[in-house]
């Protein structure tokens, strides 16, 4: 029985690129010794991307799509592909064109010589804005800094993974989903190629600044509990800082130049304050953690599907 190459890719507003994108990656699969399939998630899109979705399977019977029922953000449309994709290796890219299809060969051959995780190191060509490459090293240095799972620069969520692999990520069902780390931190036999990006078809890019600093953040508390030192630290700074600060109240006191029953007030509540805040805040990260997590709430539902193993169970809970 022929192995079979699953290729998923999340697209949000990406009505301009479907068509060029499912061209190229059909002249791809073709040229490949196994069997495929493509599975398109439809993250909310509202300029028309479900509906050429929806007539690709005329292009080439093996494309097939998912509609979320909503914008769940690209992280969550990511695990729904590896969830309902059945292949003996899956493949994910972005639907904005930047990830050439070309590069699927590469990323089998590595597969065939045993390594469960075939990811790439991206690199920007040169007419990349200083901004966009100095925001990525930033974005990869933040997180190497505070997570214990490190990243390298460039890395992206273009990758190969096993089928063991998907089987462990599928059992997964974490609240604020970082696939990049996620798949790092369950090891395997891994291995990275450089790429240079391509430049976008059609549209525009939808990580903003915000975008990023949230996903900077949601990367690090997924994979470390240092901001919760750090929040020790800060408050130990501001209660060692009232410390400190005595001895220029008890001088000024003694000097003439305060009012009376001010000092002691001062130094009680700076103390008190820093010392409350580093609590509340150490209490308050894990407790809103553990309040999102018990909700149990799906990462995604489904509203249809062309999928023929999943057309009457739409909704993934």
């Amino acid at each position: 029985m022929r192995k079979k190459i699953s290729v998923i890719i999340p697209s949000f507003n990406e009505a301009g690129n479907i068509e060029e994108l499912a061209r190229r990656l059909s002249a791809v699969l073709q040229t490949i010794n196994y069997d495929y399939d493509v599975i398109f998630v439809d993250d909310g899109s509202s300029d028309g991307t479900l509906q050429k979705l929806q007539n690709l399977n005329g292009l080439d019977s093996n494309f097939y799509y998912l509609e979320l029922s909503r914008n769940f953000g690209h992280q969550n449309a990511l695990k729904a592909g590896y969830d309902f994709a059945n292949g003996d290796a899956i493949i994910s890219m972005d639907g904005d064109m930047q990830h050439p299809p070309e590069m699927i060969p590469q990323f089998i051959e590595k597969w065939e010589e045993g390594f469960d995780v075939v990811y790439t190191l991206r690199e920007y060509q040169d007419e990349t804005t200083y901004f966009k490459t100095k925001s990525s090293d930033l974005f990869y240095s933040f997180i190497n800094s505070l997570s214990d799972t490190k990243l390298e620069k460039g890395t992206a969520d273009f990758r190969l993974i096993d089928r063991k692999v998907a089987n462990v990520l599928s059992e997964l069902n974490e609240n604020g989903l970082f696939m990049r780390g996620l798949i790092k931190w369950l090891g395997f036999r891994q291995y990275g190629i450089r790429y240079t990006a391509d430049a976008r078809f059609s549209g525009k890019s939808k990580y903003t600044l915000k975008k990023m600093l949230r996903f900077a953040v949601e990367g690090v508390t997924a994979f470390s509990v240092r901001p919760l030192y750090i929040a020790t630290g800060i408050g130990l700074f501001f209660s060692a800082a009232a410390i400190l600060y005595i001895p220029y109240i008890l001088i000024s006191y003694f000097s003439g130049h305060v009012v009376s029953g001010w000092s002691s007030l001062l130094a009680t509540v700076v103390f008190f304050g820093g010392v409350q805040l580093m609590v509340l805040g150490i209490i308050g990260t894990y407790l809103g953690k553990l309040f999102m997590q018990a909700k149990q709430r799906p990462n995604y539902i489904i509203r249809s599907t062309n999928l023929p193993e999943v057309k009457d169970d739409i909704t993934k809970l």
